[in-house]
C-alpha cells in the first residue's frame, strides 16, 4: 500500500514474478484498486503472463471471501488503490481493507523522490499500520536517496525491497543497507 503514483501495481508484479518464476511458489492476486483507470486491466495482464489467478474486490468486506478462494496458494498478493490522506472517506476504506485482510505482511511503498515534508505527512497518515515493512520505489530516479534513512529513522520499521527501474520482473532488489548508505554518503 502507499500513496498514489508510487508504483504499487508494477512492484506487485515484480514480486509476483520473483515468487512465481524463481521460487516456484503458487500465488494469486487480489485487486482492490478499482478506482484508477486500467488498474485492474494492468494487473490482469501481469496475471495472464505469469499464469496467476486474480480476483477483483470492490469493498473491504469482500477481501475475506477473496482470500478464502485462494487458500491453496502459497502467497496472495493484494494490490490496493492509492489513497490521498486528504480524502477521509477513501482513507477510512483503506483502513477497513487492512483490518479485514488480516495480512501476514504489509509493505508501505514510498517513492525515493518524495520530499522530506511529504514523507512525514504520508507516514503520519499511515500510522494506523502497526506492523509493516518499508519498500522504496524509483531508487534509480534520485542521486541521493536520503529519504530512505529519514523514513527508516521515523518509523523504526525494517527495509524490505527497492525498485530500480520499470522492467518487470528485473528491477527489484532486496534492500542492501551498505549500498544505500554508500549512495547517501
Amino acid at each position: 500500500m502507499g500513496p498514489t503514483g508510487v508504483g504499487k501495481t508494477t512492484t506487485l508484479a515484480k514480486l509476483a514474478a520473483e515468487y512465481t518464476l524463481n521460487q516456484r511458489k503458487k500465488i494469486a492476486f487480489i485487486s482492490a484498486d478499482t478506482y484508477r483507470i486500467a488498474a485492474v486491466e494492468q494487473l490482469k495482464t501481469y496475471a495472464e503472463i505469469l499464469n496467476v489467478p486474480v480476483s477483483v474486490i470492490y469493498t473491504p468486506s469482500e477481501i475475506r471471501e477473496a482470500i478464502a478462494e485462494f487458500q491453496d496458494k502459497d502467497l496472495i498478493l493484494v494490490d490496493t488503490a492509492g489513497r490521498s490522506h486528504n480524502n477521509v472517506a477513501q482513507f477510512a476504506e483503506l483502513k477497513a481493507l487492512v483490518n479485514n485482510a488480516e495480512a501476514d505482511e504489509i509493505y508501505l511503498l514510498l517513492s525515493c523522490g518524495v520530499s522530506r515534508s511529504a514523507c512525514r505527512e504520508i507516514l503520519k497518515h499511515y500510522s494506523f499500520l502497526k506492523d509493516f515493512k518499508l519498500l522504496f520505489t524509483k531508487y534509480d530516479e534520485v542521486n541521493v536517496p536520503g529519504i530512505i534513512l529519514n523514513a527508516r529513522y521515523a518509523t523504526g520499521k525494517p527495509l524490505s525491497y527497492i525498485t530500480v527501474g520499470q522492467s518487470v520482473p528485473d528491477d527489484i532488489e532486496v534492500a542492501n543497507v551498505e549500498n544505500i548508505a554508500r549512495s547517501i554518503l
